[in-house]
């Protein structure tokens, strides 16, 4: 009999640039003042789909953290990330469409610690990609960030990058396979 869930696994390698990152023994990384994070070797014929779930702060004041889909050590960089995001604070609702190099991934602020929960569909299988996270905060100052993307690409990927897109991040992030 099978067994349905979520799988905690526990990335081959990670890199960074910035202060500290360590794989913790159940397999979570925790992370303090990074620039770059990659999460190597996570993806796998096992699963199809997958779970991200991090919880985040920032130097800076409301920044979003972007991501990138990788293949071993390198990135997939090109202008083949599609999105479309919802962002809500306590003033505003923005909303955007974007075709970039990388997708936002999480939304973060020095004053909030915020969560994210991102769902990937298929990312080691040799199809497109498809990306969908959500950040909330509500400590003082309530945000959301609803993001929707694609990487048009069919090509297997087995990790991935985040990059803050400004000063660092520290936090924890595990990546849950789904299933089958």
């Amino acid at each position: 009999m099978t067994t349905s869930g979520l799988i905690l696994l526990t990335p081959t390698s990670i890199a960074y640039t910035g202060t500290s990152a360590t794989i913790s023994a159940n397999g979570s990384v925790s992370f303090s003042a990074v620039t770059a994070l990659e999460l190597r070797g996570v993806f796998s014929a096992d699963y199809d789909n997958y779970t991200i779930v991090m919880w985040s702060s920032s130097t800076g004041s409301d920044i979003g953290v972007d991501a990138q889909l990788l293949s071993g050590t390198t990135p997939a960089s090109g202008s083949n990330y599609t999105y479309q995001n919802l962002y809500a604070n306590s003033t505003s609702i923005v909303a955007g469409r974007a075709t970039t190099t990388s997708t936002r991934f999480a939304q973060t602020s020095s004053t909030q610690r915020s969560g994210t929960v991102g769902n990937l569909y298929g990312p080691f299988l040799a199809q497109p990609t498809a990306i969908r996270t959500l950040s909330i905060s509500g400590l003082s100052n309530a945000f959301l960030q609803d993001n929707a993307s694609t990487h048009s690409l069919s090509t297997s990927y087995d990790g991935m990058k985040f990059v803050p897109t400004s000063g660092s991040i520290s936090g924890r992030i595990a990546v849950y396979g789904m299933r089958k």
